[in-house]
């Protein structure tokens, strides 16, 4: 879990946690000045896709972001986290 300022806590999950069998990297990235360039995930599932769902940061800029490098997160709006 990450907790950055007055922003609510994101948690991010090492891959082989993630069914990355139905994510699909997408075209999109952002920059944040304290993680560096993040990677945009879409959900492509059998009914539906969902563009965006989730992004990484796979190589943070800043060392105290190194804990979460190469990890998912979740839009919250687009997408239910639940512990299995």
């Amino acid at each position: 879990m990450l907790h950055e300022g007055s922003y609510a806590p994101v948690v991010y999950f090492p891959p082989e946690d993630v069914a990355m069998a139905l994510l699909e990297r997408s075209d999109k990235t952002t920059t944040c000045p304290h993680k560096g360039v993040a990677s945009y995930y879409d959900y492509v599932g059998p009914a539906q896709r969902i563009a965006d769902i989730a992004w990484s940061y796979e190589a943070p800029d800043k060392d105290d972001a190194q804990p979460v490098a190469g990890h998912l997160a979740f839009d919250g709006g687009k997408a239910t986290v639940e512990e299995l």
